[in-house]
């Protein structure tokens, strides 16, 4: 029911998880001196009701695609502790009763 050419609040609010985890990300990588070219996500977030049958973003998955440059590549693992170190961090995860993960969508129920 909203206007599909503007940003209504829970796009907002996926995106804003997003933006944090990401901000994260990229400060812990140039911590250790990785380069990140690159940083994309498509992030995904679920409305459904909640256990107490409220109309809520239940989950919201981040999907990020990053490219890193230069002669210091991060080993996938090196990758995976980033983005949970990055997780942890993120103010708004750590504030909303969301489950957000990182990785592909998965069927959602209750």
């Amino acid at each position: 029911m909203s206007d599909a050419a503007a940003v209504d609040p829970e796009e907002a609010f996926v995106a804003a998880l997003s933006s944090c985890h990401m901000l994260w990300f990229l400060s812990l990588a140039a911590r250790q001196r990785f380069v990140v070219e690159r940083y994309d996500d498509a992030a995904e977030g679920v409305m459904q009701p909640d256990a107490d049958g409220r109309m809520a973003i239940t989950h919201v998955w981040l999907q990020p695609v990053i490219v890193f440059g230069g002669d210091r590549q991060p080993t996938p693992e090196h990758v995976a502790k980033l983005h949970q170190q990055a997780h942890a961090r993120c103010f708004l995860a750590n504030s909303v009763k969301t489950v957000v993960q990182v990785g592909q969508p998965k069927e959602v129920t209750h």
